[in-house]
């Protein structure tokens, strides 16, 4: 959906701000739709009455809007219900989060479900994302909150206890204790974070897995899984990932079917350890092992290592204790690495980030998030089939400073995770966003480009292969891959398959050592513009004609109005048949003249429009430059290097640099639909940022780069330009 200056670019300076200032961490999270659980909840304690959440009210916007919106049949008998009118001495909490506390209602969000089952196996985390300090009795409200993680940030969101109920039996996901109410609520806050109890049908485990913990999941089929596999997991639990991995069956998960060597096809399991071990009989070479949870806390595996077989006899009892090995029908239970290759399709990481585990006995990844959007007609580019457009990507500046530890098989370099995460499509799917297929590329930078920041440009690419990329173009909310390069700098450039579609999206680079990632141009430079000086030497015959006319519009006083300027500039530009224009309009002539007013007359004497005149024959000459296909227009993907082109065209030595926000925003306010740009938006455009750069360095008196101004002063500053 299309995004407007005024919102997204505001709401991103106010998200940078309160990062600045510690919030969106875990331990201050942002506050969703701005509502403060325990302001509320003290108020309404005081007031002794129930809070009633106007932004999730309990109505059919809040249950969805296709299948559970105004025309379906299935929410006319739907009752919003507080737990008090459900059942006798409801409970958050009974004798601890459970696997079984989930059991799935009329809403397709088992990925969710699962997700959260996965959750209970991990208390710390677990309590992260439901508060403990919540119940039904001291300090009752009928509010709650909960936590998770968004797009880089912690956010706490509130909700009201009223649930959706079909003849007093909740519609949505229950507990196995009628009176247990926290996976519903749970559920009822994550519908809230995406506007709707339907916007959560059809899902990812690891998308919610990843809400719920602010890591990172990769993917491993077993038949492609790569050599070094063991060492990655034994890595991932060194960190404190949580790791899931499951046997794929025929028919659906549901119907669990148990073979004959104890293990449950369609059905997913804990991954909670990996070590060695050197049997008696292995004199020479050691025994990997895994050990897995079965979340019905029964069922095992009968095979080898299984916790009676035979092969635990030839271990000393160090060994054993080492490995914590005990005979119990507990759901946990050890097999070999290579019969666990064997009888498990796929297995899941989720690697966490440092926030999300404060035991500095655990190694964690170093991680570095950016921000970034793909902008129609500017900076959405499409993959490299694309050639033309695909180098206005946004791109990222990655520094891999140093090898790992133990690199593998004597392979030096840098083991490193890309994470290219879509935002917000599921939230927007009443609006008919789908997920577009994404993916990335990474590209070595030349030792003598290190420490450059400018936007590389279309010829780099054009003769320049990647170093790396991911897998395939896939359309899920995040692409991840795991790669290993030598230490050096390169440019990692997401990007959708085809251009111009526009989007939102975080990427995120997960690295052992330490590794620094950036966007490029995220710095706005300017020196201070010095007057070009008129052209010396004998008047051209072009000039001669302007003098004419401006003497006979200007009359005795040689100055003109904004409508005379109008009336100048059009009456030339119309014997120029090689710019598409529609003629100057009046309010950019109001600017052109905002910009060269020296003396605060509000018209142009005869030298400021000269001065005038001479930018805009040298922005003619970019323009026609940028115009190869002779339309008269130039294509807005072009206009990052026309515009970079005609801003050093406003100082005499060195010029200002623009970040890729205000290149959005430029083609956002300058291009056609056909996201083209004509002459005179182009020439708009440059008069509009050079006015604007003049005005904020007229306040900036110690050159820092930073001003103050009152609301007087910012409407002086803005209105006239």
């Amino acid at each position: 959906m299309p995004y407007t200056p005024s919102g997204f670019f505001c709401d991103r300076l106010i998200r940078e701000r309160e990062r600045r200032d510690g919030e969106g961490s875990l331990n201050k999270p942002l506050r969703f739709n701005n509502q403060d659980f325990n302001t509320l909840r003290q108020e309404y304690v005081q007031r002794k009455g129930l809070f009633e959440d106007d932004s999730f009210p309990a109505s059919v916007e809040s249950l969805g809007f296709k299948e559970l919106g105004h025309k379906s049949n299935k929410v006319k008998n739907i009752v919003w219900k507080r737990p008090k009118e459900i059942c006798e001495n409801p409970q958050f909490i009974v004798g601890g989060a459970s696997r079984t506390d989930i059991c799935q209602g009329d809403l397709g969000d088992c990925w969710l479900l699962a997700a959260i089952a996965c959750l209970t196996l991990n208390e710390k985390l677990l309590y992260r994302v439901v508060p403990q300090e919540q119940s039904f009795s001291e300090g009752y409200a009928g509010i709650f909150h909960f936590q998770f993680w968004r797009y880089g940030d912690w956010v706490d969101v509130v909700i009201d206890d009223r649930i959706p109920t079909f003849n007093n039996q909740l519609v949505f996901t229950k507990s196995a204790e009628r009176n247990e109410f926290w996976s519903a609520l749970l559920e009822k806050a994550y519908a809230k974070l995406h506007g709707s109890y339907e916007a959560l049908k059809g899902g990812n485990t690891t998308e919610a897995m990843e809400d719920f913990t602010g890591g990172v999941t990769e993917f491993y089929e077993m038949k492609e899984a790569p050599k070094e596999l063991y060492k990655i997991m034994k890595k991932a639990l060194e960190r404190g990932s949580l790791m899931g991995c499951s046997i794929d069956s025929l028919v659906p998960a549901r119907f669990e079917t148990r073979t004959v060597t104890g293990l449950v096809k369609g059905h997913a399991y804990s991954v909670t350890a990996v070590e060695e071990c050197k049997p008696s009989q292995h004199k020479e070479s050691k025994v990997r092992l895994v050990r897995l949870r079965n979340p019905w806390g029964q069922v095992e595996w009968n095979g080898p290592w299984s916790d009676n077989s035979k092969e635990w006899t030839q271990l000393s009892k160090a060994e054993k204790e080492k490995l914590q090995h005990q005979s119990a029908e507990d759901g946990e239970f050890w097999m070999s690495f290579e019969d666990f290759k064997k009888n498990y399709t796929k297995i899941e990481i989720c690697n966490l980030t440092p926030d999300a585990l404060e035991d500095d006995k655990i190694h964690k990844w170093t991680v570095s998030v950016n921000e970034g959007r793909w902008v129609r007609g500017c900076s959405a580019g499409g993959c490299r089939n694309y050639p033309d457009t695909f180098w206005t990507n946004p791109q990222y500046r990655l520094r891999l400073c140093e090898e790992d530890d133990d690199p593998e098989d004597n392979e030096v370099g840098c083991t490193f995770v890309v994470a290219l995460m879509q935002k917000n499509r599921r939230k927007e799917r009443k609006m008919g966003a789908n997920l577009f297929t994404i993916g990335f590329a990474i590209y070595e930078v030349p030792k003598e480009m290190h420490g450059n920041k400018q936007h590389m440009q279309k010829d780099f690419f054009l003769f320049n292969s990647s170093k790396a990329r991911c897998k395939s173009y896939i359309n899920l909310r995040e692409v991840t891959q795991r790669f290993r390069l030598s230490p050096g700098e390169y440019v990692i450039v997401p990007s959708t398959y085809e251009p111009h579609q526009e989007g939102e999206f975080i990427l995120r680079v997960f690295s052992e050592k330490k590794n620094t990632s950036e966007e490029i141009e995220n710095r706005i430079e300017a020196d201070h513009p010095v007057p070009a000086p008129a052209s010396a030497g004998e008047e051209s015959e072009e000039d001669q004609q302007f003098r004419t006319i401006f003497q006979e519009i200007a009359g005795d006083d040689m100055e003109i109005s904004a409508n005379e300027l109008k009336n100048v500039l059009n009456r030339v530009i119309t014997k120029h048949k090689d710019l598409n224009t529609e003629g100057f309009s009046l309010e950019s002539c109001r600017s052109m003249i905002a910009l060269m007013d020296m003396d605060g007359t509000g018209r142009l004497n005869l030298q400021e429009f000269r001065h005038l005149w001479n930018k805009i024959k040298q922005w003619q000459g970019i323009f026609k430059h940028y115009n190869a296909d002779q339309s008269g227009s130039i294509n807005s993907y072009e206009m990052r290097n026309a515009v970079n082109d005609a801003v050093m065209c406003l100082v005499s030595r060195s010029g200002f640099r623009l970040n890729n926000q205000l290149y959005d925003i430029i083609t956002m306010r300058y291009a056609n639909d056909n996201m083209n740009i004509d002459f005179d938006s182009f020439i708009s455009c440059l008069v509009r940022l050079e006015a604007m750069f003049r005005a904020f360095q007229a306040f900036d008196q110690d050159g820092d780069g930073t001003i103050r101004l009152s609301v007087l002063e910012w409407l002086q500053l803005t209105m006239y330009a």
